[in-house]
């Protein structure tokens, strides 16, 4: 018995392995590229992130301020620092009555924001708070 290999069955499977193998080269280097440009984006909007919650924070204390100093308006807006900033304030319902003492509670809301909403740069960040006045 002779046991021999047609080499004529096996032409072409050198070239479908090595198509396989680019293929696949291809899409690990392409997603390489992709998690790079993410990994290089993370700490930019991390910062982003920061920079917005103290502008929000910026926004609560100029609120509580004009809280405190008996002057609520509705809803302000301003910038600070690349970022817009809308701060609203609202009276609670009935003043609230401690001993001989009355004190209004106001609710305070800013939004600090920066980009367009969608966009890959976008960042906001939003507080509340509660603080009472005269």
């Amino acid at each position: 018995m002779r046991c021999f290999v047609s080499l004529r069955n096996s032409r072409g499977f050198t070239l479908v392995n090595a198509i396989f193998i680019l293929v696949v080269l291809a899409a690990l280097g392409a997603f390489m590229v992709t998690m790079s440009g993410v990994q290089s984006r993370t700490p930019v909007l991390a910062l982003q992130g920061a920079r917005a919650y103290q502008a929000a924070q910026t926004g609560i204390e100029w609120g509580i301020a004009r809280a405190v100093a008996g002057s609520c308006s509705a809803s302000t807006s301003f910038a600070v620092e690349g970022f817009a900033v809308t701060v609203s304030c609202s009276t609670a319902a009935a003043p609230i009555v401690e001993g001989a003492s009355t004190y209004n509670v106001y609710e305070l809301d800013a939004l600090a924001s920066s980009g367009t909403y969608g966009a890959g740069d976008y960042v906001s960040r939003r507080m509340t708070a509660r603080v009472t006045g005269p």
